[in-house]
């Protein structure tokens, strides 16, 4: 007797899912126990990825677990300033004539001689031997000492100083010596990791964190020419004159002054951005002094009512309060009373800005400027001289 073939399929049927479920039954529990080890982990590599990891190509969302390579490259090129000066004092009971007739006390005894030091940091800036620190650093000193990373000493000669930006350039004379990479302070953006390194109180080199945390500062009352750098990376007494360096190891600032009614950091710390700093010590190793172009006026704000009493919709531009006589203005034709809106296709926002933007361009170079007269637009130019010494 013949079995039908809807038997044979059901059997076929039968032995196929017997041994899918050996299968499953033999292979089942070490699925599970890999499963029992591997899914634990997957929350906690997410973690280090977001948090931890360096960066790579493999991995290029997330940032370092460390600043150290920046530290190593940036930090040998960083200096301790020692600096001292004679200070004469005159005694209070000397300048008395009764009590020098009395004890027979010379008139050249009047005054003792007092020794003052400080400290700060400086950047070593080339292999030649040229640092950068600030010039309330150095100004009236004596004696110069720089301290390198790796313990050298040498006597530093003052090249030249710019006041007007709190800048000073020095000078030593040793062998193998390290210097800084230099960034662009003009690719920074707020948000952007920084390092401040130097030598605060006096306590030897150290780095401090942050990142920056505004650009362009002005207005602050600390030099003529300000465009400031702002972090929160601590900068205490001791630090100015140090490096501000990006996560790379690469100098975007010299660190300058602080925000503080203790004397101490309170997040609030401004540098000289580097692109500045670069072009001042390139003007003083090459000429001796900065080439700032001069206008020669007296700017003055533009407040809401002046801003309503001649008409002009917004605050921005200046107010000649003054003309210097014999000055470029004046040779322009410009007069007090006077309105400057642009220069050069620019629109000046404040006194500040035009004074930096002038000071940016060399002597002898002719702008153009625009404003309003007596009511009147008007457009000239004139050509921008050398800023005088008495202004700096």
């Amino acid at each position: 007797m013949k079995t039908p073939k809807i038997i044979k399929h059901i059997i076929s049927y039968i032995i196929v899912g017997f041994i899918a479920a050996l299968l499953t039954i033999i292979y089942l529990p070490e699925t599970k126990e890999t499963n029992a080890t591997q899914e634990p982990t997957k929350p906690h590599i997410t973690t280090l990825q977001a948090s931890a990891f360096p960066t790579s190509a493999a991995n290029p969302m997330y940032g370092p677990v460390s600043y150290a390579d920046a530290v190593q490259k940036a930090a040998p090129a960083v200096v301790n300033i020692h600096t001292a000066k004679i200070v004469r004092q005159q005694n209070q009971f000397f300048s008395d004539p009764m009590f020098r007739w009395f004890f027979g006390i010379p008139n050249q005894s009047r005054q003792r001689q007092q020794l003052q030091t400080s400290l700060g940091s400086g950047v070593i800036f080339d292999a030649k031997g040229y640092l950068i620190t600030n010039n309330h650093v150095i100004e009236g000193a004596d004696e110069i000492t720089v301290i390198l990373h790796d313990e050298r000493t040498a006597k530093a000669k003052v090249v030249g100083t710019d006041k007007e930006t709190d800048l000073a350039i020095l000078k030593i004379e040793l062998d193998n010596l390290p210097s800084i990479s230099v960034g662009d302070s003009e690719a920074l953006q707020v948000g952007d990791v920084v390092l401040a390194i130097g030598n605060p109180f006096g306590v030897g080199q150290t780095v401090t964190q942050g990142i920056v945390s505004a650009k362009g500062r002005n207005d602050l009352g600390i030099s003529t020419f300000e465009n400031f750098i702002q972090t929160d990376a601590a900068i205490n007494p001791g630090n100015s004159g140090g490096a501000l360096i990006n996560a790379h190891g690469k100098l975007i600032g010299i660190n300058t002054a602080i925000f503080s009614k203790s004397g101490g950091s309170h997040g609030i710390g401004f540098a000289i951005p580097v692109n500045l700093a670069k072009m001042v010590k390139d003007n003083i190793t090459d000429v001796g002094y900065v080439k700032r172009g001069w206008l020669g006026i007296e700017p003055q704000e533009i407040t809401p009512r002046l801003a309503e009493s001649f008409g002009l919709k917004s605050t921005n531009g200046v107010i000649i309060a003054g003309i210097y006589r014999g000055g470029p203005a004046a040779k322009a034709g410009l007069e007090p009373g006077d309105i400057i809106l642009k220069i050069d296709d620019i629109e000046v926002i404040n006194s500040s800005k035009a004074i930096n933007y002038l000071a940016g361009i060399e002597p002898g170079i002719d702008v153009t400027i625009e404003g309003i007269k007596q009511g009147k637009s008007f457009k000239t130019t004139a050509k921008l001289i050398q800023r005088p010494s008495s202004f700096q």
